[in-house]
């Protein structure tokens, strides 16, 4: 009698790994893609700004009076602002500035201050939630008050405040600053609740059991563990900096002139909305898709990496 050999068996394929798993949903979401896309047309168009002018003709500072009319207070000539083959976005009224150079070199500045004090906000916040979650005691009592305390006060009064009666400063810098310091404990309520409950997992017992150091097991083991709400929560916050950026440049208070930013060109340009409407609508148009683009990422971002924060 024969007897057959076993089949051979064929080991399981590896599960998927968290990132990977999390990838695949997004790329399988139209508006991640979509939002992705405008994400990274903007910063092209704020990283290549100089290049971008050089090629319109035209630098940001650059007047040109021919392409306005004296006699009607400076109104662009030509339709929809102004729009030619020399100025691709129209002209400001009464200057002559090319908008598009404007409207390019204003994303590279709104976009810096944001992305910049998003970073200092993270890192800030990151580090202050990791050290009072998984320390706790009297770390964790000095850093949770002192959180409370910097929520509490009226942020956006403040940073109006301080932008003021700064003299003689970078404006870009000094905006990055003030906004950073009022942005960092909501991040660092968010990871500190996340390391409470990563102190206690069983692989962090183990590295602890085994002689490592504190520096190690938040290097090693906590920071991973956060990432992923941090992440979401970053791509969450970053609309929230280019509205402040622009809110204050509206008001008067951020980027001066002549350096140009998209909310100081929202506000001079109310005064022109009527017989110039482009002169808003372009500014205002790259600003709403910037702060839309990053929206819908974050939320997405947050409902793949941290679903416990998602709505119900």
């Amino acid at each position: 009698m024969t007897t057959t050999a076993p089949a051979p068996q064929t080991a399981p394929a590896p599960a998927a790994g968290p990132w990977r798993l999390a990838r695949a949903e997004l790329r399988r979401r139209a508006s991640v893609r979509i939002s992705l896309a405008v994400v990274a047309l903007f910063l092209i168009v704020a990283a290549s700004a100089p290049l971008l002018s050089a090629l319109g003709g035209w630098s940001p500072e650059e007047f040109d009076k021919t392409a306005v009319d004296p006699y009607l207070g400076g109104r662009p000539l030509g339709p929809l602002g102004g729009i030619s083959a020399d100025h691709w976005l129209g002209v400001e009224p009464v200057t002559g500035r090319d908008l598009f150079a404007r409207v390019v070199h204003g994303a590279q500045v709104s976009l810096f201050i944001a992305l910049t004090a998003t970073a200092i906000v993270v890192v800030a916040g990151t580090a202050a939630g990791i050290a009072a979650g998984y320390f706790g005691g009297r770390t964790d009592a000095v850093l949770s008050r002192l959180m409370d305390l910097t929520m509490s006060f009226p942020s956006l009064i403040f940073m109006i405040a301080m932008m003021s009666v700064a003299k003689d400063v970078n404006r870009v810098a000094l905006m990055t600053a003030v906004i950073g310091l009022f942005g960092w404990p909501g991040v660092a309520r968010v990871v500190r609740g996340q390391a409470l409950s990563l102190k206690h997992r069983e692989y962090v017992d183990a590295a602890r059991v085994g002689g490592a150091g504190p520096w190690r097991i938040l290097t090693r083991d906590i920071l991973p563990g956060v990432s992923g709400p941090v992440i979401a929560y970053t791509t969450l916050i970053i609309p929230g900096m280019i509205a402040t950026e622009a809110a204050l440049s509206y008001l008067g208070v951020g980027v001066r002139p002549p350096t140009p930013s998209w909310g100081q060109m929202i506000a001079e340009s109310v005064a022109f909305y009527d017989t110039d409407p482009m002169y808003f609508v372009i500014p205002s148009a790259c600003l709403f898709l910037t702060v839309l683009a990053f929206t819908l990422l974050g939320d997405a971002l947050r409902d793949v990496l941290d679903p416990r924060s998602g709505r119900a």
